[in-house]
C-alpha cells in the first residue's frame, strides 16, 4: 500500500478531482469483493455488490469524518450493501443447532485440523464458513482473516463490541459443529487405515 494516506485522495476527491477516487478503488476493490463474495456467496452478486459499495462510497465521501478508520467505514457500507442485496433476494440462512457443540469437539477439530495439510485445510475451512449464515462468515472472516478487532466489528456490523463478542463466540460454535460433520468420515478413515 502506498504511503500517502487515504485521507490525502479523499480531499482531492473532495476538491474536485474525482479521478483520484480510482486510488481508492484500486487499494480495497480486492477486500469490498472478497467480503461481498463471502456474504452473498455468488461471484456476479458479489461484483455488483462492490460496484454498488464503491458508488455508496463516492456519494457518501463527505459524510466520512475520520472518527474510524477509513477501511472500517468501507467495511460497514459494504456489509450493508450485502444485507440490502440478501434482503432483495430473500436468501433464506442454513440455521445449524449449537447444542451439538461442546469443547471435546474443539479439540477432536484441532486434532483433525492439525492432521490436514495447509491447503487442505484452507479449503475445508472456506467451504465450512460458505455454509454458516452471511452475517456469520462476514464476523468470522472479519476477526480471522482482516484482522478485525471486536470495536471495529462493532462500528462495521452496527453493533457493541460486546455485542460482536457474543456473536463472534456463537458463530464459532457453528462453525466447529460445521467442521466435525465435515471431517468426521475423513478421521474415521483415517483411523481405520491406521488399524
Amino acid at each position: 500500500m502506498s504511503a500517502i494516506n487515504d485521507q490525502h485522495y479523499i480531499d482531492k476527491i473532495l476538491q474536485g478531482e474525482t479521478n483520484a477516487f480510482a486510488v481508492l478503488v484500486d487499494r480495497y476493490k480486492d477486500m469490498i469483493f472478497t467480503l461481498a463474495l463471502k456474504m452473498v456467496k455468488n461471484r456476479e452478486e458479489a461484483e455488483e455488490v462492490a460496484q454498488d459499495t464503491f458508488i455508496k462510497i463516492y456519494n457518501s465521501l463527505t459524510k466520512f469524518k475520520g472518527e474510524s478508520k477509513f477501511s472500517t467505514w468501507i467495511y460497514k457500507i459494504a456489509y450493508n450493501t450485502c444485507l440490502d442485496r440478501l434482503k432483495k433476494s430473500k436468501k433464506e440462512d442454513l440455521n445449524i443447532s449449537i447444542d451439538e457443540f461442546s469443547s471435546h469437539l474443539i479439540k477432536t477439530m484441532d486434532n483433525a485440523l492439525s492432521a490436514l495439510e495447509e491447503k487442505e485445510r484452507k479449503q475445508t475451512i472456506q467451504k465450512c464458513l460458505n455454509l454458516l449464515p452471511s452475517d456469520e462468515n462476514f464476523l468470522l472472516t472479519l476477526f480471522y482473516f482482516d484482522d478485525q478487532n471486536l470495536e471495529e466489528i462493532g462500528k462495521i456490523m452496527n453493533i457493541s463490541a460486546n455485542n460482536a463478542k457474543v456473536k463472534l463466540f456463537r458463530s464459532r460454535q457453528k462453525l466447529a459443529v460445521i467442521l466435525r460433520k465435515q471431517l468426521e468420515p475423513e478421521i474415521i478413515e483415517c483411523y481405520d487405515r491406521e488399524r
